[in-house]
């Protein structure tokens, strides 16, 4: 498969965004979360949006490249390592964000030959922005090409991270390094949207993004459009296992060094 088809799918695949961002953003403003009496009627409601995106997204991505297998969030197609290609997707990353209203969700596709990633979108549903490259291409958000920003310390960098839904043993530690950044940092920010995090280093909305529990499909997107862009993408090791490793740590090519610095003091 040479970059031209890349190229060519690469556009069927933003399309394939617009149409299924446009439905969840009707599914959202037909939603009143006033309205619903209890948790498991909204859990419901999200589990359908994303299980009909996830199912949309499949059905229209296996059309255009059939030899991939899928790894996604929802697990409505049987999900597979076997194949050379494969499709990494979440239809809706940041739903509490989408339940309550909040504007900040995204729709992440990667695709992956072996290991590495060749092709990341990243569709921010309500801002109409997306952020995509193919290997060896630049970064761009819609026609635009992007950069990672070029502040050149963390002093002056404005950083994002995440909480884990599930508190690990690690969850103090985790919050001993947030501390350090906030008193090292212009502020941290926590947008709710692994993706959109990733996909705002890579346009130099921020300098940097760190968290830990993170799965596949939050990351392998957004972590190549960081590096298209001329960032720097490590776990928190300073390897190379960040789209499965569940821990990761980007930014410029100035900040990651010493974000990483400051995370492996206290990460053991």
């Amino acid at each position: 498969m040479h970059v031209m088809n890349l190229e060519s799918i690469q556009q069927d695949v933003m399309s394939i965004c617009e149409e299924v961002g446009e439905f969840i953003e009707k599914e959202g403003a037909n939603f009143d979360l006033s309205r619903v009496e209890q948790k498991t009627s909204f859990n419901n409601l999200v589990s359908y949006v994303d299980k009909e995106a996830e199912r949309k997204l499949v059905t229209a991505l296996h059309k255009i490249f059939p030899q991939a297998g899928f790894i996604t969030e929802e697990g409505t197609v049987e999900q597979s390592k076997q194949h050379e290609y494969n499709w990494i997707i979440d239809p809706l990353d940041g739903t509490t964000n989408f339940l309550h209203g909040l504007p900040i969700f995204s729709i992440s596709i990667g695709l992956t030959r072996g290991n590495d990633t060749i092709l990341g979108d990243v569709y921010h549903i309500i801002r109409k922005e997306c952020f995509h490259a193919v290997e060896g291409g630049p970064a761009y958000c819609n026609d635009k090409i992007i950069r990672v920003s070029a502040v050149p310390s963390l002093g002056e960098s404005l950083l994002a991270t995440g909480f884990p839904y599930h508190h690990s043993t690690k969850k103090d530690v985790y919050l001993d390094i947030i501390k350090e950044f906030l008193e090292k940092s212009h502020g941290i920010r926590r947008l709710g949207s692994a993706a959109i995090d990733l996909a705002y280093v890579a346009c130099g909305r921020l300098e940097g993004f760190f968290e830990y529990n993170l799965n596949p499909w939050d990351v392998a997107a957004g972590t190549f459009i960081v590096q298209q862009a001329g960032g720097k993408v490590t776990d928190f090791r300073g390897g190379n296992n960040f789209v499965f490793g569940g821990e990761l740590c980007a930014g410029n090519n100035f900040v990651h060094s010493e974000m990483l610095e400051l995370i492996q003091t206290k990460w053991h």
